[in-house]
């Protein structure tokens, strides 16, 4: 195996790509570092219960790190994790992330902190072409999250498809989400031992945000 390193995760599409490739060139990894609000029971963005994560960690055989945080300690835990991750073997920080300058400086500046290297695996790539790859690779994901400003509610809990992606096109939305129009929570594909089984509640609806509330079966 290659170098080792730690997963920044969100339980999306994106990081789930990212980890992919970085599994395929033949990198190793030691943990999801996954961030939690302090205090609840789901994630930062993709609000997915801890249940539901600890269930993908088990199933990518991979350990779950969990950060738990506000938005005042949020940069400060992360780092600290990063260390944690340093002492597990880590020499490699992993993010998803696309085309946003400003979030890729994030992720830089915690690295610099944490004195690990920064690796940003989908970086400039055209975001409709990794879509499709995520699809083309034989992953499965939820939609999970919709900014009802762009998108509308029926569209949570469908699975993302190539059908999927023409409508978010043609309702004006980027392809990929990479703006935050949508996120989402993959529930199987190439590196999972097992498909993530889980019941779909009833939609929830905070701040113009349209969030599926699923839990495990």
């Amino acid at each position: 195996m290659g170098e080792k390193f730690v997963m920044s995760f969100s339980g999306g599409k994106d990081s789930t790509l990212a980890l992919y490739r970085m599994i395929k060139r033949g990198y190793e990894p030691v943990g999801l570092l996954v961030t939690f609000k302090k205090g609840k029971d789901s994630s930062f963005t993709h609000s997915i219960k801890k249940d539901l994560l600890y269930k993908v960690s088990k199933s990518l055989d991979i350990p779950l790190l969990i950060v738990e945080c506000d938005m005042n300690n949020y940069e400060k835990e992360f780092t600290k994790t990063l260390l944690k991750a340093k002492d597990m073997g880590a020499k490699i920080c992993v993010f998803g992330d696309i085309d946003i300058v400003d979030h890729r400086k994030w992720c830089e500046d915690r690295c610099s902190e944490a004195n690990i290297k920064c690796e940003l695996p989908l970086w400039q790539e055209d975001r409709e072409a990794l879509v499709y790859e995520f699809i083309n690779e034989g992953f499965e994901t939820v939609i999970k999250i919709v900014n009802l400003k762009y998108l509308p509610i029926d569209l949570l809990g469908q699975t993302l498809n190539k059908d999927v992606v023409k409508r978010i096109k043609d309702l004006g939305s980027d392809p990929c989400g990479e703006n935050g129009e949508y996120h989402t929570f993959v529930v199987d594909g190439p590196i999972f031992k097992n498909k993530i089984k889980y019941i779909q509640n009833e939609n929830v609806v905070d701040n113009n945000y349209g969030i599926l509330d699923i839990s495990l079966v």
